[in-house]
């Protein structure tokens, strides 16, 4: 018999912009990641206003952690500095390890019409932050999908009632559903004990535990002695993404797209851009992270990534200055440290 969790607090987040002028809302952000680790951020992007998104994400880089972009509505093209393309699209979803480093832009491929998705960044463990960059797109058609008593359960990560999703990694063995409720609908996930979980309503409202949540806030679930799962209830309609993973315990070092676990290897990662040491010249299309072989691998690399997204972090002295969140844009002693730098 499963012994639920309850909510420990309900989260509201933070509209923003990022790239060359995309709004998004910021709910998991910097003063969360040790709380919610090994998640770093995550992003909401929606709207059917082009002049929102139009722009989209010019050229930036990121070192040190994966990336998770997944798209509701929309087309988003990505292309990246070893020139890899592709273009993700409404249901799909884009697994990026930017290891050592990568450089990438994501651009709409429409001029109306609704855009809308989210990007979820998940930390790397020390020992993998520099291994050789990696990708996999993923259409609506890949995705492992089931229905259970008016839910249907898509699968991105992990495992949910003996369905196997389209990525594991052992290190943080994430679970990543995306859950649509019929009125009236219950919906029970297995959680470790020890592993940190958040539910963020995107329609509707669930009730978790007696707390109602309703659309547009994310609840941090209560690492509660005992507990070993979550329940979910909608009274009507309603859409969630459930997100559990397991805490990597290390320092985090942020500054803008490179995430590492000292302010020595940030300076590193920082003085590798600057002098196109973080160039790669092949993308990894396949590699030992891959639970399962389904997926479409893409003449392309990398997916949209968000700029800066984390802790406000002081760095030691002689550090370039911050600018732009999402692509950490900044000017060191000697002029820019990234270039283009939109601000987000």
């Amino acid at each position: 018999m499963l012994h639920p969790r309850t909510v420990e607090r309900l989260v509201t987040g933070t509209a923003t912009s990022d790239g060359a002028g995309v709004k998004l809302t910021r709910i998991l952000h910097g003063a969360l990641q040790k709380r919610l680790d090994p998640f770093l951020m995550l992003d909401a992007f929606g709207s059917d206003d082009p002049d929102d998104y139009i722009a989209g994400f010019p050229d930036h880089p990121h070192r040190g952690f994966e990336t998770v972009t997944y798209m509701i509505a929309g087309r988003m093209k990505h292309r990246d500095s070893a020139g890899h393309e592709g273009l993700l699209e409404n249901g799909g979803v884009q697994w990026m390890t930017a290891g050592r480093g990568v450089i990438h832009s994501e651009i709409p491929q429409q001029e109306d019409g609704v855009m809308e998705g989210f990007q979820l960044w998940l930390n790397l463990p020390g020992r993998d932050k520099m291994q050789a960059p990696w990708y996999r797109d993923f259409s609506a058609g890949d995705l492992p999908r089931f229905v259970e008593a008016g839910v249907k359960a898509i699968v991105i990560a992990g495992e949910s009632h003996g369905v196997a999703g389209a990525v594991a990694r052992e290190a943080t063995a994430p679970v990543y559903l995306d859950l649509h409720f019929d009125a009236g609908a219950r919906f029970a996930q297995a959680l470790p004990p020890g592993h940190n979980a958040f539910v963020y309503v995107y329609r509707g409202e669930v009730t978790i535990a007696g707390r109602d949540v309703p659309a547009g806030r994310m609840a941090i679930l209560a690492n509660d002695a005992g507990a070993d799962g979550v329940v979910l209830d909608a009274k009507a309609a309603a859409k969630a993404l459930l997100v559990a993973g397991r805490p990597l315990g290390e320092p985090i070092a942020q500054y803008g797209p490179f995430v590492m676990n000292t302010d020595e290897e940030i300076r590193q990662a920082v003085s590798d851009y600057r002098e196109g040491r973080s160039r790669p010249r092949a993308f990894r299309t396949r590699g030992p992270a891959r639970s399962r072989p389904a997926g479409r691998e893409t003449r392309r690399g990398p997916g949209r990534a968000p700029g800066r997204r984390g802790a406000r972090r002081r760095l030691p002295r002689g550090s370039p200055r911050r600018g732009s969140r999402r692509h950490g844009g900044g000017r060191g002693l000697s002029g820019p440290v990234f270039s283009p730098c939109p601000r987000r």
